[in-house]
């Protein structure tokens, strides 16, 4: 179990979105399901309150709180993308199963939840020490919905 794990709320899906997720991500798994000892105001006893739940090593919680859960931009989870293909899938994935598109690689998943689609090697290119290739890609990013790694490449070599 991770040393800080974040918790996320949902109005009564949380085992859904949990096995949802780690449907997403190589090396995930559901590791516990509780369920309420007693009637509660989301619920009542026997439902599910908490799942336990790891996304590639990282610990996290699922909370049935009964109730809608507002989420926003300021808390989002990133997954890093081994290639386009793994971008493609995993944004695929969540765009099917009721997402909804932002900008700039980040899409929301049917419950609200922010997420980052990131391929490996996007980081690098906005933090290179050549400023110019930078700024392109920045300015390629800028006009994407979902990241492109080879355009961002192109547009980082000036082409």
């Amino acid at each position: 179990m991770s040393k800080i794990s974040p918790c996320i709320w949902y109005e009564t899906e949380a085992e859904e979105a949990a096995k949802f997720y780690c449907s997403l991500v190589p090396n995930s798994s559901i590791d516990r399901v509780q369920r309420a000892p007693i009637d509660y105001p989301g619920g009542k006893a026997g439902h599910v309150l908490v799942v336990g739940f790891t996304l590639a090593g990282q610990s996290f919680i699922g909370l049935n709180g009964g109730s809608p859960a507002t989420f926003s931009t300021a808390v989002s989870f990133t997954i890093h993308c081994e290639d386009q293909a793994e971008v493609d899938r995993v944004w695929d994935a969540i765009l099917a199963n009721g997402g909804k598109e932002n900008a700039c690689g980040w899409i929301n998943d049917r419950w609200g939840v922010p997420w980052q689609i990131v391929p490996n090697g996007f980081t690098e290119l906005l933090a290179s020490e050549n400023g110019e290739g930078a700024k392109r890609a920045m300015a390629a990013m800028m006009g994407m919905i979902k990241l492109d790694m080879a355009a961002l490449q192109k547009a980082f070599d000036g082409g």
